[in-house]
């Protein structure tokens, strides 16, 4: 903020505050939410519970519950740009140390995500796929049904019957996470991890653990692990948040218009997007030589275009004990 010196914090009570401010934004978000659903989806509060317990029942049921999904990740995003302000520094500073180099950056970052998406595929075959030890039976139970219950629900929010939904979906579910979740894992936790323990590469894999830990979700915690990787690294290598947002919102949309086209029967009849199915090894393997060869380029190129700023850099401010 102008006129005021920045706030020296060691990079824990950042992580705490980010929490608490999440926590704020999250609030006033649902707060939000169920008043507009209230006052023009005709939802009252009561009815809520309800309508989340089984949503196809009710007649705005897939509005409100996007609604709702929509506006609470906008409020852990808000909280997290909220942050800085707290800290007295500037938010675009805080969030893009380095300008934007160039609009090519950003398309080069979601075609990275699309040629990932073969290779990938193997991943999820094999991870969704995975049996816990004989001792943690009940627990992978456990695990399974909780999956395969916000399956359902994600099914529900996704099934897209005209393009108006469509763009909804994008908005609630592609443009929302994307921004939110960037803000959040590599605008704020990565930074201060690498600050932390004083080391890039530490900050960006445990970031990356976070990010797939949080969705809760063990059945594809592999695949959403590399893609944290890939996003932390895009982020650190170009110093820029609308990078890893490129790419976050690439990978999002994607599947939402692979739903999409799916539904309308444009593709087809024997290809589902939902299936957690491994492609032949010939496009796995053409997919993962032009992902690696893809991320050299940008390394390269990004790198090369300007030092990286971030939070290691001498302008940061040093952690207080």
């Amino acid at each position: 903020m102008k006129g005021l010196p920045a706030r020296p914090m060691h990079p824990l009570l950042q992580l705490l505050l980010l929490v608490g401010l999440a926590i704020a934004g999250v609030s006033l978000a649902s707060f939000l939410a169920l008043a507009i659903a209230q006052f023009v989806l005709g939802v009252s509060a009561l009815d809520f519970s309800a309508l989340t317990a089984n949503p196809s029942r009710h007649p705005q049921g897939w509005a409100a519950l996007m609604l709702f999904q929509g506006l609470s990740l906008a409020g852990i995003g808000a909280g997290a740009l909220v942050l800085p302000l707290v800290l007295r520094r500037s938010v675009s500073r805080y969030f893009a140390p380095r300008p934007l180099g160039a609009a090519w950056w950003l398309v080069a970052a979601g075609l990275l995500i699309l040629c990932l998406v073969p290779a990938l595929s193997g991943v999820v075959a094999w991870n969704a796929g995975v049996h816990f030890p004989a001792a943690l039976h009940d627990f992978e139970q456990w695990a399974r049904a909780n999956e395969d219950q916000a399956a359902d629900l994600t099914k529900f929010l996704t099934n897209f019957s005209s393009s108006g939904r469509l763009l909804a979906g994008l908005l609630a579910i592609a443009v929302v996470p994307a921004v939110a979740e960037e803000l959040v894992f590599r605008g704020v936790l990565q930074p201060n991890l690498q600050r932390w323990f004083n080391s890039r590469h530490v900050g960006i894999w445990l970031t990356a653990a976070t990010f797939s830990a949080i969705h809760v979700q063990f059945f594809g915690f592999v695949p959403r692990f590399l893609l944290g990787l890939v996003l932390g690294y895009l982020y650190e290598w170009s110093g820029n948040i609308l990078v890893p947002m490129a790419a976050h919102f690439t990978q999002n949309a994607f599947q939402l218009l692979l739903l999409y086209l799916a539904q309308g029967r444009h593709l087809p009849a024997t290809f589902d997007p939902d299936a957690n199915q491994a492609l032949p090894w010939p496009p796995m393997l053409l997919s993962a030589a032009l992902s690696a060869g893809l991320l050299y380029v940008l390394h390269q190129r990004l790198t090369a275009a300007a030092p990286p700023t971030n939070s290691l850099a001498p302008s940061a401010a040093p952690p207080q004990p």
